[in-house]
């Protein structure tokens, strides 16, 4: 494992925070419950229409807030106003999520795009709050051209979110990955497979998403270094 990775797989990471009824998934209320409990934590980003950088899951409002349509269509003055989940909670900047963690525990940022040409600044928005930015953290994407800026961006270390078994599907991975990327993060139930092993004869850190029962916390254990999880408690 590379040394400067080695934060990366040190404590369990939790899956948009520590979140459960009460906290929403990738609130700042569930990053600092993670915090709290001594987790690493895992969020998503996508650009708002004023290209302002949003922690959110889906591609769309209509599942967490009582809006619907894409998040990319609205400005981040009308994002930050929605409560997540009918709670307390709003929708936060990636300014002001990194802002609460404050460097107590590492975060992995899921850089979720929607095409080339639409994401084509995304780490030009993102990367000045990274910059600022005095914690661990790593970026990672399932979309090549977001991997491609953030491996040019250079400042953080950079992975590959992957799913799947088929050939096809291993062998594009593997082509990504050789890129440069530093550590992958797969589908807990497509493990072991021959990508995988090639991560992990390099020396790549491996961590697994997303693990919810006991069957998967083994899995990682066996063939992965390190869990993404929700829905419980892991020992730390």
């Amino acid at each position: 494992m590379q040394p400067t990775l080695s934060w990366l797989t040190s404590r369990p990471i939790a899956h948009r925070g520590l979140h459960d009824d009460r906290l929403p998934e990738n609130s700042i209320a569930a990053a600092r419950a993670a915090a709290d409990h001594g987790f690493a934590v895992e969020c998503d980003v996508h650009l708002s229409s004023d290209r302002v950088p949003m922690v959110f899951h889906d591609d769309t409002l209509d599942r967490l807030t009582e809006m619907s349509g894409p998040l990319g269509d609205r400005p981040s003055s009308e994002l930050v106003k929605l409560a997540l989940a009918g709670t307390g909670e709003r929708i936060p900047t990636v300014a002001d999520f990194l802002r609460a963690i404050d460097g107590r525990v590492p975060v992995v940022m899921e850089l979720k795009g929607t095409s080339p040409d639409a994401d084509a600044d995304f780490l030009q928005r993102l990367g000045p709050l990274l910059d600022g930015y005095d914690g661990d953290l790593a970026l990672m994407s399932f979309d090549h051209w977001l991997i491609d800026q953030a491996l040019a961006y250079g400042k953080r270390p950079v992975g590959l979110t992957a799913e799947g078994t088929e050939a096809e599907a291993l062998a594009r991975h593997r082509e990504i990955f050789d890129q440069g990327c530093g550590f992958v993060s797969y589908c807990v139930d497509h493990l072991p497979n021959e990508f995988t092993d090639y991560v992990r004869d390099r020396a790549a850190p491996l961590i697994t998403w997303t693990v919810r029962n006991p069957a998967q916390v083994t899995i990682t254990k066996t063939h992965a270094d390190q869990m993404t999880f929700e829905g419980f408690l892991p020992q730390n």
